[in-house]
Order: structure tokens, then C-alpha cells, then sequence
């Protein structure tokens, strides 16, 4: 089904795509191929946060739900050399850092619906050259699918028609019971190390191993009063699809496991929320309201050589898998 639910700022109607299967049934909207909600069979409460209107998400959405780019994360400086030359990008961060590229992020833009049917819908966006200060223009398409029973299946593919940077995420907050507070999730991340950042937030260039601190969650453990908002080192490049983390709620005791091809998992945990309108069901959110696990390559990766690489060059062509299983027990 779809559904006109509002006009964008930039004056485009934003439709609300439904798509299920018998286990899972999401909703996503055309501005910022926003995953709007998402219900398992059986459990009354939505899986991620998001509001019921859509006239809230361009004024109140911490990137609820959307995928952003063209850069995730933070790119510090706001500032990168491609392909020799240096590039100054939008610093919508802190007035001088690059959050998940800029303040016209993927996430707050209108896209193209070019596909659907009961259980998947494709949108499609192109990024023009220069936008938000990054180089080339790319055409990029997302699809979402039900999949497997309980599983959205999330694929990003795009290219460019020069040398640029190319990193988008999904950043869906997820909670996993009525609770409306994730602190009394279980998490578990597969990742040896992780990276320090900051007082505002960037990577200080340090790989980090995990063991003997609070960021080794190799083993399933509550999330508590401990607020996170770093990046878990998976890998140095894309790899084929694998699982990388899992979230259980033992009050609902639905659990959610995370794979992906990206060498990067941001974890979230929404301490800093605190938008002044309902949600889903008419709650208003808090700190810890919802979690985020946004694969992703690594922050500031353009500025540590070391990283993994987050160019996207003329003739190549990107591809990322995501996939969010749920199920009992």
C-alpha cells in the first residue's frame, strides 16, 4: 500500500510505502528513506522509534529510521584531500565538524520510489556534484526487503562519475519491548577493538583493543546506565555478509540480530535523546529511549590513512548489505 502523508520543505509529496510478510511489516517513507515503523507479528509495540505525523520528522528527527550521507558519522574539520585535492564540506557539527554529510543529509532529501511490491520497495536518489561540499555526482539506490522470515534486508548500491567519498548508513533506533528504555537490553558486538574519540566526538586516531574495558561486549552483557556513542572496529575493508552484533530484550524476550559487509558498527545508545513530540504510540522519548547499530565505515576515515578506504572511484560500483533478523526467545 502507499500512502500520501505530506508535502517535503522542498515542496514534494512524501509517500509511506508498506511492505510485510507474515512475521514483519514495515512502513518507509520517500524523505530520507526513512524506516517509519516496523512491527513484529505478535508484539503490539513498534521495533524503532519514529513519529506518527510526518510534519515532525523535518523539524524534530534525530535521523530516525533514515539512511545518511553522503558521508555517516563525523569527518573532523569538515575537511578531506580527494584525489589531491583538498575539500571543505558542510559543518554542521559543533559549527566545525561534518555529521553524517552535512546538514542536507541523504536523510532529510526527497527520493525517487522506482519499485515495489508487498514485501520490498526500491528508492532512488541522485547527490549532485558539490552537495554539501563533496566532489562528484552519484546515483545511489536503496532496497528494502522482508526477507526470511523476520528479517528487513537492507541493499545499497550507487556510483559516482568522480573520485569522491561514499559512506551511508541506516540509522533506525530500536527498541525491542514496550518499555520505551533500552538500558535493560542484552547487546553483544563481535569486535576486538574499537576507537577513542575525543571530548567532541573524533576518532583520535588510536585502535583500541576492547578487553579490560567497557567496550569489550564480545560477550552478552545489559547495556546499563553507560552511555556509548563510538565505533567497533569489524574489519579493515567490506567482507561478505556476517553476523556482527545481537540486541535481546529480556522483558519481551524478542531478540535482534545484526549482520553486515561493513567494516564498521557505530553503537548508539540514544542517551542524548529528547525530541518535545510523541512517537509511535504516543510516548515521548528520553535518554536511552532507542538504540542505533549503524554499519558503516569508520569516522574521520578520510583523514587516518590507517583506516579503511572511503573513496569511490569513477566505474566502480558500491554495494552494502545489512540485515536486521528478529525472533523469540
Amino acid at each position: 500500500m502507499i500512502r500520501n502523508i505530506g508535502i517535503s520543505r522542498d515542496n514534494q509529496d512524501v509517500f509511506a510505502v508498506d511492505i510485510w510478510n507474515g512475521a514483519l511489516s514495515a512502513t518507509i517513507l520517500s524523505w530520507g528513506a526513512v524506516v517509519h515503523d516496523l512491527r513484529l507479528a505478535g508484539h503490539e509495540a513498534p521495533l524503532v522509534l519514529g513519529f506518527k505525523k510526518f510534519r515532525h520528522y523535518p523539524r524534530y528527527s534525530p535521523y530516525f529510521g533514515a539512511i545518511v550521507g553522503r558521508y555517516a558519522n563525523r569527518i573532523n574539520n569538515g575537511r578531506a584531500t580527494i584525489a589531491g585535492n583538498q575539500h571543505q564540506f558542510d559543518t554542521n557539527f559543533l559549527g566545525k565538524h561534518c555529521l553524517h554529510g552535512g546538514k542536507t543529509s541523504y536523510g532529510v532529501r526527497d527520493w525517487v520510489l522506482s519499485d515495489h511490491a508487498h514485501d520490498f520497495v526500491e528508492l532512488r536518489l541522485t547527490d549532485p556534484d558539490g552537495m554539501m561540499g563533496f566532489p562528484g555526482k552519484v546515483d545511489l539506490c536503496a532496497r528494502y526487503e522482508i526477507t526470511d522470515g523476520a528479517t528487513l534486508a537492507l541493499s545499497i548500491t550507487a556510483n559516482c562519475d568522480a573520485p569522491t567519498l561514499f559512506n551511508p548508513a541506516h540509522h533506525s533506533y530500536f527498541c525491542l519491548d514496550d518499555s520505551n528504555d533500552i538500558r535493560g537490553h542484552e547487546i553483544c558486538i563481535s569486535a576486538d577493538h574499537y576507537l577513542p574519540v575525543d571530548d567532541e566526538f573524533i576518532p583520535t586516531g588510536e585502535i583500541a583493543p576492547v578487553t579490560g574495558t567497557r567496550f569489550d561486549l564480545r560477550t552478552p552483557g545489559l547495556i546499563g546506565d553507560t552511555g556509548f556513542d563510538h565505533n567497533f572496529c569489524l574489519g579493515r575493508a567490506q567482507a561478505p555478509l556476517r553476523q556482527v552484533a545481537s540486541v535481546r530484550s529480556p522483558k519481551s524476550g524478542i531478540g535482534m540480530q545484526v549482520a553486515t559487509t561493513e567494516p564498521g558498527l557505530q553503537l548508539y545508545t540514544g542517551h542524548k535523546l529528547g525530541p518535545p513530540v510523541t512517537g509511535l504510540i504516543k510516548q515521548l522519548y528520553g535518554p536511552f529511549s532507542g538504540l542505533c547499530l549503524e554499519p558503516q565505515v569508520w569516522p574521520d576515515a578520510p583523514n587516518n590513512p590507517h583506516f579503511p578506504d572511503a573513496s569511490l572511484q569513477p566505474g566502480d560500483v558500491y554495494h552494502q548489505q545489512t540485515t536486521f533478523a528478529f525472533h523469540r526467545g
